[in-house]
């Protein structure tokens, strides 16, 4: 019981945070007009002018640079100096560097205008440090302000985050005070979202507390006011705690159809991420092209240059001239070599991304009318309510959809890895742990599917690898081994030390396995994208590919033992020591 407590009070914070930060962007609109307005007194300095237009543009490190450039001139205006330390103030917070943020925000005069606003934001970054007693200290200035100094901050903001903080302390009383009268003023004013945050912080104290009869109504509230927002981050966490809430009173139906109520919202919230993500890939080749554009317009004007210079020279000293011309001949050589060796690079990238297009949109294409048929299938069996079809169906859809998504964020960071622009630190980690995490994931698969899973991993073992990339591998064979396992079948994840070097790592199943050619295949250097031999699973060989890329990246290597019919077994030796112990 105390384990769901923490986990229902986990998910209840993130719905916090996304709280106040929607409460911020409802109060932009008007906090960046009356900086514009109230400001434009001093719009004939030319540094401040700036700083406040990258200011509203929300340009920080622009920002931070022409004020910077204002607050150095001497006799300045205590005015212009507050909204210097103001913009400066604001722009260090997003930038995350919270100790200078308050230093700079410390320096505005009481008399400034928005000097309250200014209490409001260092009470946030208090309140992010983990400094309850000096957030509270904060809030407590502005409590009991009217409407017209508060400038447009609402109460229920101030009195909500009063209440976080005295839960932090575990004052219950005094926080069940100030969230009770949050909520008050925010059902007044009918802030849905506001209020989702609240009944959550509300449910997330009472469960502290032991109070279950208590909480579970809050969560209740926060689910089904969630119903009626277009937010799925809220979605998502409201139907977690309801999963959780159901499953501590042992409703497991109810609880598994919030769970994948969850997944549902999750998913939806990862494919937008995924789409922002590739826009700015995309963004970022973009400039990069335009970059390499200039540099050869620059390098060919150099050339220009210096050979009209050459000529000119020539007329004086035919020596010279003999020699500027050897130089540019050498250079022109050397400029070849390079063009050359990179139209080679350009040329086998170009074959990598054909193939790999063919093979995906192929894929992709195979999924989307899979998924067609299956629901116009769906649709026939509805009218006939054939309901032990409509759940093969339903269950059939599921499994395009994760194989498809799998697909894509193997895609995503397959281009990251080709591209060189994903992060990378080797560190010291406890496997165990990364097993359970990811194993953790797949709970709801596994289950549904009725297979056994086993994780005997030694807690003792201590590996060196990138953490990012190794759940990567991991998602990947788990996600394998799923797929490919009958039901009731077992999936056991465990280790063996047979080398001082290498620990090696070992998802074994019990499942289709395959043939020796396919195992041989595999396991090849040189094969980079491969069909399934399955039809009726989604996958394009890309999954392996970018495993055993980041494998190699890792230090480690990979071996498969596997027979037709009788299971897999996945190998993963991982490095034990340092890369340069």
């Amino acid at each position: 019981m105390k384990y769901s407590f923490k986990l229902l009070l986990l998910f209840s914070f993130l719905a916090n945070f996304l709280f106040v930060f929607s409460q911020n962007i409802e109060n932009t609109t008007i906090f960046e007009e009356e900086i514009k307005n109230r400001s434009s007194q001093f719009m004939d300095e030319p540094n401040f002018k700036k700083a406040q237009l990258f200011f509203l543009e929300k340009n920080w490190d622009s920002t931070l640079v022409y004020t910077m450039r204002q607050l150095s001139l001497p006799n300045q205006n205590q005015e212009i100096k507050n909204y210097c330390h103001l913009f400066r103030g604001f722009s260090l917070k997003e930038k995350k560097i919270f100790n200078q943020s308050q230093k700079e925000l410390s320096k505005i005069s009481k008399e400034f205008i928005f000097y309250y606003k200014v209490r409001i934001k260092l009470g946030e970054i208090t309140l992010e440090q983990k400094e309850f007693k000096q957030a509270i200290h904060y809030f407590k200035e502005i409590e009991e302000l009217n409407d017209n100094q508060l400038l447009g901050i609402k109460k229920s903001f101030v009195k909500h985050n009063l209440g976080l903080c005295y839960l932090h302390l575990e004052e219950f009383d005094k926080a069940e005070f100030y969230l009770l009268e949050s909520v008050k003023l925010q059902e007044e004013q009918k802030d849905t979202l506001d209020l989702i945050g609240s009944y959550g912080d509300i449910a997330t104290l009472y469960y502290e507390q032991y109070k279950d009869d208590l909480a579970i109504p809050y969560f209740e509230k926060a689910y089904d006011l969630s119903k009626k927002i277009n937010n799925h981050q809220l979605k998502q966490n409201t139907a977690l705690n309801m999963a959780v809430v159901e499953e501590n009173r042992k409703n497991f139906p109810k609880a598994l159809v919030y769970r994948k109520e969850f997944e549902q919202w999750k998913d939806s919230l990862n494919d937008q991420n995924k789409v922002w993500e590739v826009a700015q890939l995309e963004k970022q080749f973009a400039v990069k092209e335009k970059q390499k554009e200039v540099s050869l317009l620059q390098a060919e004007n150099k050339i220009k240059i210096a050979e009209r210079n050459g000529l000119f020279y020539s007329a004086i000293v035919l020596l010279l001239l003999l020699g500027t011309a050897i130089y540019f001949y050498r250079e022109k050589i050397k400029t070849n070599k390079i063009i050359l060796a990179q139209k080679e690079s350009l040329d086998e990238l170009n074959a990598t991304k054909d193939k790999l297009f063919s093979i995906v949109s192929h894929d992709l294409r195979s999924s989307v009318n899979a998924m067609k048929t299956s629901n116009a299938k769906l649709l026939e069996n509805l009218e006939t309510k054939n309901l032990e079809e409509l759940d093969a169906l339903l269950h059939q859809n599921s499994a395009i959809a994760n194989g498809t998504y799998n697909l894509l964020d193997n895609l995503l960071h397959w281009a990251l890895l080709q591209t060189k622009q994903s992060y990378f630190e080797i560190v010291s980690m406890r496997l165990y742990f990364i097993v359970e995490q990811m194993a953790y994931n797949y709970q709801p698969l596994m289950l549904e599917k009725k297979i056994q899973f086993e994780n005997t991993v030694s807690k003792k073992d201590i590996i060196f690898a990138d953490q990012e990339s190794l759940k990567i591998i991991l998602r990947n064979f788990l996600d394998n081994a799923i797929k490919f396992s009958k039901e009731n079948g077992i999936i056991k994840i465990y280790s063996e030390n047979n080398d001082e070097n290498y620990c090696d790592l070992i998802i074994e199943d019990n499942g289709l396995g395959m043939s020796e050619n396919t195992r041989e295949n595999l396991l090849k250097e040189t094969t980079l994208l491969s069909k399934k031999e399955n039809e009726k699973t989604i996958g394009t060989g890309l999954g392996m590919q970018l495993c055993k890329s980041m494998i190699q990246k890792n230090n480690g290597k990979l071996d498969i033992k596997s027979k037709l019919g009788k299971g897999t077994k996945i190998i993963v030796s991982l490095s034990k020591k340092e890369p340069n112990g």
